[in-house]
């Protein structure tokens, strides 16, 4: 059931934001030089790997390392990419990952290709059998701010009680914590973003 509503609202909000998709596509470009999605191997429902989608909020020449690891974080992310990450609008061609079938509206965070120590305590505790979402009950309770067992804990609880009601109040919390962008952070220990490329 939660795999029909997927499909069946992911289409309409494509339907209805294409225009919106387009301008953003068409303003990256403008922006800076390269393409206007940005691809990152992301760790999916049972620890299978898979593309996920972005719009590109940096410039082709960042180093592919961890956002934390770089000198100065702020120089790679482009005039609309702050923009675009604030906004978290960066985020919406993930609903080609859930039409795909890669993720769901909410669920855990795919966790980083590379972040071992998270995909480890997720499978530990059974988190990693949760199809990811764009949104999850620790995204809209920290956000990057929490530390990596703290997201599992959050991870661990939506496992154990999530429903129809939970999803909701995460959707909506969503909204509140994005309008305010709550919880952003650049370049910071506690992130999970990576250089662009």
């Amino acid at each position: 059931m939660k795999r029909f509503s997927d499909i069946l609202f992911c289409i309409i909000i494509l339907s209805i934001l294409s225009p919106l998709l387009l301008i953003i596509s068409l303003v990256i470009k403008f922006d800076s030089k390269g393409p206007a999605l940005f691809r990152q191997r992301r760790i999916g429902r049972n620890n299978q790997e898979f593309v996920l989608y972005k719009f590109r909020s940096m410039r082709t020449e960042a180093p592919e390392v961890a956002t934390h690891l770089l000198k100065n974080p702020q120089s790679y992310i482009t005039p609309f990419g702050k923009f675009l990450r604030k906004s978290s609008l960066d985020e919406l061609p993930q609903l080609l990952n859930i039409l795909k079938g890669d993720m769901t509206f909410i669920g855990p965070r795919p966790a980083l290709y590379n972040q071992h120590d998270l995909i480890d305590l997720r499978t530990r505790c059974g988190v990693h059998t949760l199809r990811p979402g764009v949104s999850g009950w620790a995204q809209v309770n920290g956000r990057d701010c929490l530390e990596i067992r703290e997201k599992v804990d959050y991870d661990f609880d939506y496992l154990e009680h999530h429903s129809l009601t939970m999803d909701i109040k995460i959707l909506l919390f969503t909204v509140l914590k994005v309008l305010r962008a709550d919880g952003v952070r650049e370049g910071t220990q506690n992130s999970i973003m990576v250089s662009e490329k």
